[in-house]
Parts: C-alpha cells; sequence; structure tokens
C-alpha cells in the first residue's frame, strides 16, 4: 500500500481547515461573537464619552459637590474654583426615583392582573384582541402621552389630588407625601402616566411567562376542588415570581428613562426637593431635556453630562439588582 504524498496530504489539511472556518456554524459563532463584542464597546463608549463631557465639572467642583446638595442655579456659576457648586442634582435624583416608584406601584399589580386575565380567565375569543390593545399602548409616542395627560389626565386627578391633600392634612407621613395644594403638574401626575407606557412591556412579560405555567399542575389544583383564583395563586403565581421581577426591572428602566412626557407633566421645578407627590420637581431626563440647548453658563453643559452619567450609573444599579433578585428567585423556586 502506498501512502499519501508529503505535499498532498498538506494541501487536504489546509483545505479541510478552510473548509471548517467557512462552514456555517463558524460564521454564526462569528456573527454572534461580533453581536456581544458591539454591544460591549458600544456601552463602553457611552460611558467613556460621558465621563470625558463631564469630567471639566467634576474636576472643577468634584462629584461629592453634585451628590449633596439640591440647589441647581447656573446663573450663578463662576469659573472661580473656588465658588461653591451652584449645579446641585439632589432634586433630579429624587424626582426621578418618585416618579418612578410611583409608576411601579400602580403598573406592576395592574400588569399582572392583565397577563393573568389574558392567559388564563378571559375566553380564548377575547384574548388575542386584548393582547394586541396592551401591545398598541407601546406604540404610542410619548408626546401624545404628555398631551394627554395634560388635556385629560390631570383634570380628572384634580378631584383626587385635592381630597388627598385636605383629608390627609396633619396624619404623620401621609400628611406630607399628600400634603397640597395640588395644581395639576406633580409628580403624581408624571408617575401616573409612567405607570400606563411601562404596563404594555411589564405585561407582555408576565404573559409569556404565565403561558409556560405547567398545565398539568393547573388541572391538578382544580381537580383538588381548588377555585380560579386558588389555581391562579397555587400553580401560576409561584412559578412566575423571577418572571414578574424581570418584567418589573425592564418597566422600571423605562421609567427611568422616560424623558418628554415626564417633562410635559412634572411641573420642572429644579430649585429644591418637593417631599409632597403633589408637589412639582424634575427628573434627570427632564432636566437635561429642559437645559441642554441653553447651556451657556460656566461648566453647565458639563453639569448635565453629570446628571446623565448619575443616571447611566443608576440604570445599570437598577438592572443588576434586579438580575441578582431574579436569579435569587429561579433558585428558591427551583
Amino acid at each position: 500500500m502506498t501512502g499519501i504524498p508529503a505535499d498532498r496530504a498538506a494541501g487536504h489539511l489546509r483545505r479541510s481547515s478552510r473548509a471548517r472556518w467557512l462552514s456555517g456554524d463558524s460564521l454564526f459563532r462569528g456573527g454572534v461573537t461580533a453581536a456581544g463584542v458591539i454591544v460591549v464597546v458600544v456601552l463602553l463608549a457611552t460611558a467613556v464619552f460621558i465621563v470625558n463631557k463631564a469630567w471639566p465639572a467634576i474636576s472643577h467642583y468634584g462629584l461629592g459637590s453634585y451628590l449633596s446638595s439640591s440647589r441647581w442655579a447656573p446663573s450663578e456659576a463662576v469659573a472661580d474654583k473656588s465658588s461653591p457648586n451652584p449645579y446641585g442634582i439632589m432634586q433630579f435624583l429624587y424626582g426621578t426615583l418618585v416618579t418612578s416608584a410611583i409608576a411601579m406601584v400602580i403598573a406592576v399589580p395592574l400588569s399582572v392582573a392583565v397577563a393573568l386575565t389574558i392567559t388564563d380567565v378571559a375566553p380564548a375569543w377575547m384574548r388575542r384582541p386584548l393582547s394586541s390593545l396592551v401591545d398598541l399602548l407601546a406604540a404610542i409616542p410619548s408626546v401624545v402621552y404628555g398631551f394627554w395627560g395634560i388635556f385629560a389626565l390631570i383634570p380628572a386627578l384634580k378631584p383626587f389630588g385635592t381630597w388627598a391633600a385636605s383629608t390627609f392634612d396633619g396624619v404623620p407621613v401621609l400628611g406630607t407625601i399628600f400634603a397640597g395644594p395640588f395644581f395639576g403638574v406633580s409628580y403624581f401626575s408624571a408617575g401616573v402616566v409612567l405607570a400606563i407606557m411601562c404596563l404594555p412591556i411589564v405585561t407582555a412579560i408576565c404573559r409569556e411567562v404565565f403561558a409556560t405555567a405547567p398545565g398539568a399542575e393547573k388541572e391538578s389544583a382544580y381537580a383538588l376542588g381548588a377555585t380560579r383564583m386558588e389555581m391562579l395563586r397555587m400553580a401560576v403565581l409561584p412559578r412566575s415570581r423571577s418572571g414578574i421581577v424581570g418584567a418589573s426591572v425592564l418597566g422600571l428602566g423605562r421609567a427611568l428613562g422616560e424623558t418628554i412626557a415626564v417633562t410635559m407633566l412634572i411641573g420642572n421645578n429644579v430649585l429644591s426637593i418637593t417631599k409632597s407627590i403633589l408637589g412639582q420637581g424634575a427628573t434627570m431626563p427632564s432636566v437635561i431635556a429642559n437645559e441642554f440647548t441653553e447651556a451657556n453658563q460656566p461648566f453647565h453643559l458639563s453639569s448635565l453630562f453629570v446628571v446623565a452619567g448619575c443616571l447611566l450609573v443608576l440604570a445599570l444599579i437598577v438592572n443588576t439588582i434586579g438580575k441578582l433578585i431574579v436569579r435569587r428567585t429561579g433558585e428558591n423556586i427551583a
């Protein structure tokens, strides 16, 4: 038996190596790897760009001075390093957290209820149209939500705001939270609109999670004499805990970054923190949207980039905490 010549064997190996390199699996692996790398590069590039633009203000005033003050007065900014920082941002951080919290308190229970209705309660003929209507809420532009909030929602909320301010006046804690007067534009109005904007996202994810609940467990609950509500409580909700948390985190991310609708409804009070949810305030996205076109004072534009950087860090922290909760919840269920 004669052996294969060395040059032919080497050529065969090269062709085999090239074929493996050009195979579908290799191309797919390369494509998805490149997509993952692009996401990381874009995120890092965004962070570097924001830090680079914010660095002049941070090096001049120090980051701590931004996080220790709630006074935003660009007209008092001077180039002298010994002058106090007039760009305190605590009121924007407070407004962002308060409006997002209001949105989550309203949106999460409502979204879970709507998702349960679509998957397990509504008649079969109604589920698809109802699901489509909820999904359509995500297609409405935020500026439309803002106009609707000004001309329809605020007049509808005024009786509740007036009632809450008068009813809880003097009551510990609640008297501070619902302190009046209520003029319409407020944290509360912005939070309600945010809840409506977050509802389709949270509902869509919860709907898919609930649909994966094992049918055998549902039938077992019915066989044991459980009502529909008891079946949902015993067979669907416990297995969907991590999915509900994940959906809530995505909805919270939507609420933290919303700009136009919140800017139109929150009142844009940048001077101080208003503790009452019926009062006016500002969020980090709203102050950026309002002032970046007229940022002509010393370190004004750079300070807006500081606000943007803090918003990015807040979003990363929220998503990280959400992933940890989802992982722990999933381990507990398993």
